[in-house]
């Protein structure tokens, strides 16, 4: 199948530390694919670079076959075609739930308030808040909020969605309702490029598993290969941290 997003060569250092050093990753439709590696093994950079949120020093980006990498690629235009969750929710405060979760829908793809609205409130009630569309963010738990910012991102159908440890803040009881809807999300075939720390769930939800390590990709593959029999010693150890 051919790629719907695909990164070659990214290199991207921040001053004299080098955090991504040609890293190749790359998402056919339909995949879910699980970024796994220590904190600041550059998981979240390479997200950063993926959504152009941060410019890299080296390589290309495509996607579908537009090089998005190019400098000249209007950067909004592109990031509309993509959906993002990051650790912190990023809900804008002074906005109602629904006014969050219909405004790109609105302002960016110029859907009318009503149909984005009706679509927005669909949504909401599926992960179950649509009794909190009129509150604001801080009417809601941190569970609560990180759905809320899932419904956000898929509700202009992106053609990649892109999570970046979101629920590393949360509260441990707080974890399972938010992996549920991301579950429910990959059953429906969305294209997904995830990091996390929660390996149960990577290796029982993702197709392929990409392991991280210092700016490296170091080994990749399905699962139930990475997950019980690991071919590199870094793989290995970082694993065990979770099965001792």
């Amino acid at each position: 199948m051919s790629a719907v997003l695909r990164a070659t060569g990214i290199w991207k250092a921040f001053g004299e530390r080098e955090v991504l050093r040609g890293v190749d990753v790359e998402l056919a439709a339909h995949e879910v694919v699980a970024l796994i590696g220590a904190s600041g093994s550059g998981k979240s950079t390479l997200l950063r670079c993926l959504n152009l949120l941060e410019p890299i020093d080296d390589g290309q980006i495509f996607l579908g076959d537009e090089d998005i990498s190019d400098p000249r690629v209007n950067a909004n235009r592109i990031r509309a075609r993509l959906g993002a969750v990051f650790q912190s929710y990023n809900l804008f405060p002074h906005l109602s739930v629904l006014d969050n979760v219909t405004l790109a829908t609105r302002v960016v793809h110029r859907t009318g308030k009503r149909q984005a609205e009706e679509r927005a409130l669909a949504l909401l009630e599926r992960v179950g808040l649509a009794d909190k569309a009129r509150d604001h963010p801080d009417r809601l738990s941190g569970g609560q909020q990180q759905r809320a910012a899932i419904v956000r991102a898929i509700a202009t159908d992106p053609e990649v969605l892109l999570l970046d440890e979101i629920t590393s803040a949360l509260d441990p009881e707080l974890v399972g309702e938010v992996l549920e809807l991301v579950r429910q999300l990959a059953a429906e075939g969305t294209t997904i490029l995830m990091a996390t720390h929660e390996m149960a769930f990577a290796r029982d939800v993702a197709h392929r598993v990409v392991f991280l390590d210092a700016g490296t990709i170091v080994e990749e593959g399905p699962p139930a290969d990475v997950f019980r029999a690991p071919r590199e010693a870094r793989t290995r150890a970082f694993l065990s941290r979770f099965t001792a």
